[in-house]
């Protein structure tokens, strides 16, 4: 009886975790810091290569080989163009350029850095990200922001792009 409840068990938890396994999980997660000293707003977005990928080949029709020694020339073109459309501020209710400042590779996460100059006080900050939304349904962007030292997390679907924070 031990024995038949032992082996029930195993295949319990093989079957669980093969379906686990299964689904895949899409999500990016940004992190936006305001930075007083330095006068700007820093952005940094952790992306799964392998779905950039998929959204980049999709629109472009090329697969950009994102961090292999076969990486097309464009790459980074692709990804700073891609970046600077899907995630989009506005400060004090005017649009913000944001500057692409660079990639960095952690395991299979591609890391991007870009930032906004700013000067004023931030009375209202909002944001877009529809990061992957295009390529992946189920696409979910966690958004964590530290403005005016006040921390707030978001959860972007979808079906909901954006968000307004006021000061």
């Amino acid at each position: 009886m031990k024995n038949n409840f032992k082996i029930g068990l195993l295949i319990f938890c093989f079957i669980m975790c093969s379906s686990f396994a299964l689904h895949k999980f899409y999500v990016s997660v940004t992190q936006i810091d305001y930075v007083p000293n330095k006068k700007r707003i820093e952005i940094t977005s952790r992306i799964f290569i392998d779905d950039l990928e998929k959204a980049l080949t999709k629109k472009h029709q090329k697969k950009p080989n994102i961090t292999s020694t076969n990486e097309l020339p464009e790459a980074e073109e692709w990804i700073k163009a891609y970046v600077k459309e899907k995630i989009k501020i506005s400060i004090n209710k005017k649009p913000q350029v944001i500057e692409y400042l660079a990639k960095e590779v952690e395991g299979d996460v591609l890391i991007v850095y870009t930032k906004i100059a700013i000067s004023k006080k931030i009375n209202t900050f909002e944001f877009y990200n529809s990061l992957l939304t295009e390529t992946f349904q189920d696409q979910q962007n966690i958004v964590h922001t530290n403005i005016n030292s006040n921390k707030k997390s978001f959860l972007l679907t979808n079906t909901m792009f954006q968000e307004k924070i006021d000061y």
